[in-house]
């Protein structure tokens, strides 16, 4: 996915001189900046056998790993967390041991303010020239300092077309439709997606200050509680495609997957604004094995290994040569490479301010109970 894009400033909407779609995470970034040389910082060679990867669930090719074990000798060992804040919290609590982490575009700028993130000198990795431009300076971390690129998406709806009749577009449609689908719809266990979505199906902004609009937000998500099936942000192809489900908050790449299983999916870009979010690789600060851990990201800068990464998780990546072993069938769905209209309705993911985040907390809180 490719678009052409001017400087963006973080927190505010730009609209896109869209060129094309091969990398359409531009949304994110600035211009790219060069790299001082570190060739002495790379391993060469793995130190011990241990990986402790720490990852959002189902997010990863299996055998990607297996391969990376049989020509490195490195045994991955693969956690997994649902959330941003979950995966945070259990660092902030001490948590220690952790080699990789997946931190989104947001979370990156609250952990490198928060000193939970090591550098990474990418510039010293043999593929670490690999990066496509438009990547190499994203708003959340410029110079690519602290992390790479892994995959990229937006976070919209999806939903089942012989199911749901009354073909929703709008996140106002969205929370609209649930109560006419009671114990079969389903929202993330992500307080700032799902806050987010409901300050814009009101026509608000996200990270608004306003105590009257969050209220308005926390009433909303409220009186569609009742309705829901599950508060989750894992699981959700299986439920979507079985009918478990059938009007749900979707990444796009899960959507895809799941319309592999059934052709009635449909993926929904809300014409009222939808967040744009890169995932990351990063060191966290306390990993054992950081040697290994930048074997792995070289690995991973790899055209072949990140595509594989991508035909796996149905989403797109930031390295470039990668685009020529993608599947054709997927690069031609809407739902992994979206039109230009599409794209000019995403927003960078950035984060809240602190006071913000602490209203967001008490919204969720409230709502979960």
């Amino acid at each position: 996915m490719k678009l052409g894009i001017s400087k963006l400033t973080m927190g505010y909407r730009k609209r896109l001189a869209l060129a094309s779609i091969a990398t359409a995470v531009s949304l994110l970034v600035g211009l790219a900046i060069p790299q001082a040389n570190a060739a002495s910082l790379y391993p060469s060679k793995p130190v011990g056998t241990e990986l402790n990867l720490y990852n959002w669930s189902n997010y990863i090719d299996p055998e990607l790993l297996k391969r990376f074990t049989a020509e490195t000798g490195i045994k991955v060992n693969l956690g997994v967390y649902e959330s941003n804040a979950q995966m945070l919290a259990k660092l902030e609590a001490g948590a220690r041991g952790y080699d990789i982490i997946v931190p989104t575009d947001y979370m990156v700028q609250i952990m490198q303010k928060k000193g939970l993130l090591q550098r990474i000198h990418r510039s010293s990795y043999p593929n670490g020239s690999n990066l496509k431009p438009e990547f190499v300076n994203p708003y959340f971390d410029r110079g690519r300092i602290y992390t790479v690129p892994y995959l990229h998406g937006l976070t919209g709806f999806g939903y089942l077309k012989d199911k749901v009749t009354t073909n929703p577009t709008t996140w106002k449609e969205f929370f609209a439709a649930i109560p006419s689908y009671p114990g079969k719809t389903t929202i993330f266990d992500d307080k700032k997606e799902v806050i987010d979505a409901a300050l814009r199906s009101m026509g608000y902004k996200p990270c608004t200050r306003s105590l009257t609009q969050l209220q308005a937000a926390q009433d909303l998500i409220k009186s569609i509680k009742p309705n829901l099936n599950t508060i989750a942000s894992s699981g959700n192809i299986g439920r979507l495609s079985s009918g478990t489900s059938v009007l749900l908050m979707m990444y796009n790449g899960a959507t895809y997957k799941a319309k592999l299983a059934n052709p009635n999916v449909v993926f929904v870009y809300p014409k009222d604004g939808l967040p744009l979010w890169q995932d990351n690789f990063a060191i966290p600060v306390g990993a054992k094995n950081v040697e290994n851990a930048k074997i792995f990201l070289n690995f991973m800068m790899d055209p072949k290994n990140i595509a594989q990464a991508s035909n796996w998780a149905a989403y797109n990546n930031g390295i470039a040569g990668s685009e020529k072993y993608l599947l054709p069938a997927m690069q031609a769905d809407t739902a992994f490479s979206p039109t230009s209209a599409q794209m000019a309705l995403g927003v960078a993911m950035a984060p809240c301010s602190t006071a913000v985040n602490d209203l967001y907390t008490k919204v969720w809180t409230a709502f979960k109970g």
